[in-house]
């Protein structure tokens, strides 16, 4: 057999882990083997599984995949702003299409452009649950609780890799620097698929608790962010219904992608997943929801559609009964203030580099729950329901519960996360009116390089009451991965492709609805056309986060649509409202392609030439 040096940063990056990954190796005495001081006791060993962790995504910064590379997000024209030294335009490049295969954008493979290494994060965990019976002063129970939170974080970080880049090669134990291989292939898909069950199933079916309790029984808030039994659940629930999605289930685009000994990687299609995916999405909702800790939340007017939204999202509110899952974020000024700072004003302090798109405003539905925008003409002006009551001319003539007199009539008369998601010329805000236009405040200035390149901010998970400029009042995130609510439509979404528009699809469809204010969905809906009205709800309910729009957008094969062609938003260079309320095209055109559906591996690991094949249409 042929030694080679062991592909994809599996061993070196991780003998060398930085600080910025984990601080464990400060612990090492000078001349002792690292990993055996790593295991030598319980502390030393818990610092290891706080390693684990520590590649966890954050996906509430600007410069996620989820944040800019889809359809939601856009920025102003490149090189234009400081925002561009402040957040990470690499996920923007993808969403100019500029991904490439030498040097990847958010590469998550190796690390590099904006991405983690996610190899270096699977072995770490390897390692540790390879080296975790060393410690003699750890408790048997602890240890094995410890076990099953390391295999559920290597089962989120194979899942991670395998929406970026299909079938992955899975890493059932740490790589020795000595390992002789001759191949390194990909898996095939639904082997991948089980992998990743078969972890959360054990964190299940074994000691991880359903949430972590002090011996009072109260919830122990200090163990926020740890794996739990809900996590597994959510997981495996996600897992399976991103395997029965069109993208990897009977794509035929991928039909023949297949290893270079000839195995191929996709299965025919399988329509009995979607079957899979609703199960497994139910069993999830009823064991979390039946443990009393979890559920929808809603605010202490549960009536105010927009109060029960917005608070799920708020710092001060975060940990709250819907949350399953979600990254801790740091506890500095800079990571308190940071995405606050992003969604500002650049009149308030900030740098306004968290824009909507106008496609995105287009599809929030009116407060009655009826839809404004039903279409674009050839020259993407929009065709408006006019039995909805959406207007596009003139201005409000007096204040509505949630928007001040005189602004755009187009902002009138919205559903409640409209307002709760969106800021906008003419919204108040932190004491005053927005004010997007040039000249204007927040608008673009000599004086400021930073501007609101669509006319609109993000408002969703703001906190009206930091004070941006001085830097006060911030408070410690939590970046949600699984929630309550996206489990619901995780399993409306399987549930009707599998059986059909039956009553457990209206029912957890309507009370996401319910809880945002709006009313049910109309009775008789086939199973298309409630296809439609669920990705609308996903697309609304979930929006700037986890990613769940960029990956929905990809896993139903819709991105070359929805990510294809020019954002638009407000006229902003407009000297007046009246002007500026008129929809213009934002900056540079996106391109997607079929190749962009997966991410490329670096090119330098496939020149090593270990058995490992090209995603597809990037060779």
């Amino acid at each position: 057999m042929k030694k080679i040096i062991i592909s994809i940063s599996l061993v070196i990056a991780a003998m060398l882990c930085s600080t910025s990954c984990s601080d464990y190796l400060d612990i090492v005495p000078e001349g002792t083997p690292s990993m055996d001081n790593a295991f030598s006791n319980r502390i030393n060993s818990f610092k290891f599984l706080h390693t684990c962790y520590s590649y966890l995504p954050s996906w509430d910064q600007g410069g996620s995949i989820g944040f800019l590379a889809g359809d939601e997000h856009w920025l102003m024209p490149k090189g234009t702003g400081f925002i561009d030294q402040r957040i990470s335009l690499n996920a923007w490049e993808i969403g100019r299409g500029e991904q490439n295969n030498n040097d990847p954008y958010q590469n998550f493979w190796d690390g590099g452009n904006g991405g983690t290494n996610l190899w270096v994060a699977i072995r770490d965990c390897n390692i540790f649950l390879e080296n975790i019976n060393k410690p003699l002063d750890l408790q048997n129970y602890e240890r094995t609780r410890w076990i099953a939170e390391v295999k559920f974080l290597k089962a989120y970080y194979h899942y991670y890799l395998f929406m970026l880049y299909g079938p992955i090669p899975i890493m059932d134990h740490a790589l020795k620097m000595d390992d002789e291989m001759t191949y390194f292939p990909r898996n095939t898909f639904d082997q991948c698929v089980d992998f990743i069950v078969s972890d959360c199933q054990y964190g299940i079916d074994g000691a991880l608790p359903m949430i972590y309790t002090n011996a009072s029984g109260t919830v122990a808030e200090s163990l926020y962010g740890r794996a739990t039994k809900a996590a597994a659940y959510a997981l495996k629930a996600r897992v399976l219904l991103y395997a029965a999605s069109p993208l990897f289930n009977g794509n035929a685009d991928y039909a023949k992608f297949a290893n270079e000994d000839g195995t191929l990687l996709f299965a025919p299609k399988d329509d009995s997943k979607w079957g899979k995916a609703a199960a497994a999405a139910k069993e999830a909702i009823d064991k979390i929801e039946g443990s009393s800790y979890y559920g929808l939340y809603y605010s202490d007017e549960p009536d105010n559609g927009y109060r029960n939204y917005m608070e799920l999202f708020l710092p001060s509110k975060k940990w709250n009964k819907e949350y399953i899952f979600a990254r801790n974020q740091g506890t500095g000024y800079s990571d308190n203030i940071h995405q606050e700072k992003c969604m500002a004003a650049n009149g308030m302090g900030g740098w306004s580099g968290l824009c909507p798109t106008q496609e995105l405003v287009d599809a929030y539905e009116m407060a009655n729950g009826s839809t404004p925008i039903i279409g674009y003409n050839a020259d993407g002006t929009p065709i408006i329901n006019g039995a909805s009551g959406y207007s596009e001319t003139g201005f409000a003539a007096t204040a509505g519960k949630h928007y001040p007199a005189g602004v755009y009539n187009m902002y009138v008369g919205r559903e409640p996360r409209f307002y709760a998601s969106i800021n906008f010329n003419g919204q108040q805000w932190r004491g005053r009116q927005l004010e997007f236009w040039q000249g204007g405040k927040d608008g673009i200035n000599v004086s400021k390089v930073d501007y609101c390149c669509t006319g609109y901010l993000l408002r969703k998970t703001a906190d009206e009451g930091v004070d941006v400029i001085n830097g006060k009042g911030g408070m410690k995130e939590a970046s949600i991965l699984f929630r309550v609510g996206s489990l619901y439509l995780d399993y409306a979404e399987a549930l009707n492709e599998a059986e059909g528009p039956v009553d457990d699809v209206y029912k957890y469809v309507d009370a996401i609805r319910k809880r945002a204010g709006l009313p049910g969905l109309a009775k008789g809906l086939d199973k298309d056309k409630m296809r439609e009205r669920i990705q609308h709800e996903r697309q609304i309910e979930l929006a700037f986060e986890a990613g769940h729009r960029y990956f929905d957008c990809h896993r139903w094969k819709i991105a070359e649509k929805t990510d294809n062609g020019y954002m638009h938003g407000m006229n902003i260079t407009a000297t007046n409202k009246v002007d500026y309320s008129k929809r213009s095209t934002v900056g540079d055109s996106r391109v997607f392609e079929k190749k962009h559906y997966l991410f490329p591996i670096p090119q330098s690991e496939m020149d090593k030439r270990i058995g490992l094949v090209q995603s597809p249409y990037w060779e």
